[in-house]
This record gives C-alpha cells, sequence and structure tokens, in this order.
C-alpha cells in the first residue's frame, strides 16, 4: 500500500519526533508521577498526532482544520506540561529549550497547514461538488 496523506505533512513528520521525543523524556521521571504528569504529557503528545492524522481523514474544510486546530491546543499543552516538569526538577533547563524548541516547529507548521486549508477553501468555487481539502 503506497497511500502516506498525512505521513507526507511536514508537521505531523515534526509531531511524530516529539511525541517520540517526549516519549523518551518521561522515562526519567519519579514514579509517583506515572499517573499524573507522565501520564497527562504522553496523552498531550499523542494528542497532536492523533488529532492530525484523523484531521487529515475528514473530507470537510471545516472538519479539517477543526481537528488540525484541536492538535494545535495540544501542542500548547505539551509544552506547559514541558514547563512543569521543569518547575518540579523532573527535567533539566536543557531538556526544556529542547522540548519547547521542537513544541514552536510543531505549532508554526501547523499554522500553516490551516493557512493552506483556509486558503484552499476560499479558492474552492461555490456551488461545486466537495472537494477534498487534502488534495
Amino acid at each position: 500500500m503506497n497511500y502516506k496523506g498525512y505521513k507526507d505533512l511536514e508537521c505531523y513528520k515534526e509531531a511524530r519526533k516529539l511525541r517520540m521525543y517526549i516519549s523518551e523524556l518521561v522515562k526519567s521521571f519519579p514514579k509517583d508521577e506515572k499517573f499524573l504528569l507522565t501520564s497527562q504529557i504522553v496523552d498531550s503528545s499523542r494528542s497532536i498526532t492523533r488529532n492530525m492524522a484523523e484531521g487529515y481523514g475528514r473530507y470537510t474544510f471545516t472538519d479539517t482544520r477543526n481537528f488540525f486546530i484541536i492538535a494545535r491546543g495540544s501542542i500548547t499543552e505539551t509544552m506547559e506540561h514541558l514547563t512543569t516538569a521543569f518547575d518540579e526538577k523532573y527535567i533539566s533547563e536543557t531538556d526544556l529549550k529542547s522540548g519547547e524548541e521542537k513544541c514552536e516547529l510543531v505549532f508554526k507548521l501547523t499554522n500553516g497547514y490551516i493557512g493552506y486549508l483556509d486558503k484552499s477553501k476560499a479558492a474552492a468555487k461555490p456551488n461545486s461538488k466537495l472537494q477534498n481539502p487534502n488534495s
């Protein structure tokens, strides 16, 4: 199967790197955070790629855009969890900065894709047959 779809998006590729970074980073968190901060930051980082994939599979501009907006919110949530981890002294300042840089890159790329969707919708002919916003 040659279908890649959302996996070809730069925002998805970078979000995937961020998710893997977080998964590795939390291995050093205290065990008593397993169901608290560890669970929250892992879930928010996974939510980014999960919402990108689901949004890409929607065939309306509005649905696709909404899922990418949710992904964008999960990026900032992940940034906040990184700040909390730093404040609790679970990660170093270097880890915090590295995580923030990855989040900022994914945020910018996601905004770029949302902008692309907005331009594509504006360029679509009114009353024309529904188009796939991702094509």
